[in-house]
Formats: C-alpha cells, structure tokens, sequence
C-alpha cells in the first residue's frame, strides 16, 4: 500500500499546498459566477454553456442580445470572468468567446473587451503558472520547455520583440506562452505589453466574424490565408527593427533552422495535421524568420 501511495504521489506533479491553491481560483471565480447569476431575473438559463460549436454560439447569441440591452453590467461581467476564467486555467473555446463579443457588442466594444479579458486572463495564467505551473509545465511539456527556455535565452536584447512575434502570430499556442513565460523568465512587464499590443489583430479579425455570425461556415473560416499572411506580415514588422540592428554583427546560421522546425512542428504535430498547405507553409515560414532573427 505504501509503495502504491508513493508511485501515484510521484506521477502527479503538484503538492497539496499547490492544488490548494488552484482550487481557491477556481472558488473565487465560482463565487464571482454565482454572484453575477443571483442579479439575473428569474428566467430559463438552460441555454447558458459555453459555446463548442457554431450552432451553440448562435443560440447562445439569439438568447444574450435582450440581456445585454437590459443588464449590460451583469452581461459585461459575466462574459469577462468565463473568459478569465477560461484563459487562466487553458481551457479551449475562447475562440467562440471572442466571436461572440462581436456578436454582441460591435467591433470597437468588442475588440476592447476581448483584449481586455485575454490579457487579464492570460496575466491570471501567468501568475497561477509562476505559483505552481513549474511540476506541472515540466511534467506535460519537458523538451517543448527546454526548447522555448533556450529561445528566450538566445533573444533577451530583443524579448519584447520576440514575444510580440510569437503573440501576433500561430508560431507557438497562446496557451503554451502564457503558462510557459514565467517558468522561462520573461518579465511580466514584457509579456504585458506583448500580450496587450499582439491580441488586437487577432481579435479584430475574430470580433468583426462575429458581427456576420450566421455566415460562418466553419472556424476555420476565420482565418483564410489574406488573415494569416497578414497577421504575419504584422509580426515581421514587429521584429524588423531588432533584425537591422544585427545585420552587421554575424551572417545567419542557417542549420539552426533545422533543429528549430524539427521541436516547434515536433511540438504541434496535431496543430500542423490541421493545417491546409498553404497555412502550414506561412507557420514554417515564421519559424523560418525566427530562426535567421536569433541566428544573425
């Protein structure tokens, strides 16, 4: 029994004092739920879940537009803590969260309320990470970890840079970023500002899908290659300034490129499977442009 007590002990990564922790979020963010539920007049909620297919959405939309002219306070605050809550603990659908906002509220509202709510949620996922992310990040992404440490390392004269790239482009997940940072060092001012700056592209092409809901077919409609090769172009900019200023330091080390493609697309052998052609092309195309920024 006490060998059976030590194995299970040693294969789960956090401490009791750290599950603890995690559960106290987890409450307040239930309480913060209950409290904006109990201001609600006495209806049929069934319809409130959160959103995994377009068709969710659109009833989850067909419902919410006469709450939010009525109790635009609650609906504002309800939206803004699932979506914390959803960013802090890296739970997928956001997507749907921020199309749903354009739905809603409009273009400009909405892609200030989106960005708004992924960077304090993604700032909830960083802290929580930096307080017990370290067993838990090692034990699921060892060698994704290593690698993201190393890159970091290599680019610390140009980290907000890099980190804007990386936020303004599909290079690596949004949830890795932003559970990996603080584990890797990236100052929090530096992954603020990135994450801040670098969502609103992002979000503006999702909030304005939003708006013309009923014509989305799939969510891959969102991002066709103009989206993609745009948000890209955005992150070359964004970088231009760090690769000019070591354009007479060193020439590119180009076998770098290799090692770099083989761990990232090694990383996200699901996402590249997802891909079409043309969209795994632009992400080998920015690992490509990271790896002659860090090789220069």
């Amino acid at each position: 029994m006490k060998g059976k007590g030590g194995d299970v002990g040693s294969r789960f990564p956090l401490s009791s004092r750290e599950v603890a922790a995690a559960s106290t979020v987890v409450l307040g963010f239930v309480l913060g739920l209950l409290g904006v539920y109990l201001t609600m007049p006495a209806s049929d909620y069934s319809f409130l879940k959160l959103p995994r297919t377009l068709e969710d959405l659109q009833i989850l939309r067909d419902h919410l537009e006469t709450y939010t002219s009525d109790y635009t306070a609650q609906v504002l605050v309800g939206y803004c803590m699932v979506y914390i809550f959803m960013q802090t603990f890296m739970i997928p659908g956001t997507v749907f969260m921020s199309l749903l906002a354009g739905a809603l509220f409009g273009v400009f509202k909405g892609v200030a309320l989106v960005v708004f709510t992924a960077t304090a949620g993604a700032s909830s996922c960083y802290f929580l990470s930096k307080l017990i992310g370290r067993p838990l990040v090692f034990s699921l992404w060892p060698d994704k970890l290593s690698f993201f440490q190393e890159q970091v390392a290599r680019r610390r004269g140009g980290l907000l840079n890099y980190m804007l790239f990386l936020r303004l482009t599909p290079t690596l997940p949004n949830t890795f970023i932003n559970v990996a940072s603080p584990i890797v060092d990236v100052p929090y001012h530096i992954f603020f500002l990135a994450t801040l700056i670098g969502l609103v592209p992002a979000a503006y092409v999702t909030v304005k899908a939003g708006i013309a809901l009923g014509e989305l077919q799939s969510i891959e409609d969102l991002y066709d290659f103009n989206s993609i090769a745009t948000l890209f172009l955005i992150g070359i900019v964004s970088i231009t300034p760090t690769l000019i200023s070591k354009t007479n330091k060193c020439k590119p080390q180009l076998s770098l490129f290799v090692d770099f493609t083989a761990n990232s697309a090694g990383a996200r052998d699901d996402d590249l499977g997802r891909m079409r052609g043309v969209h795994k092309f632009i992400f080998l195309l920015g690992l490509f442009v990271l790896e002659l920024w860090g090789g220069w």
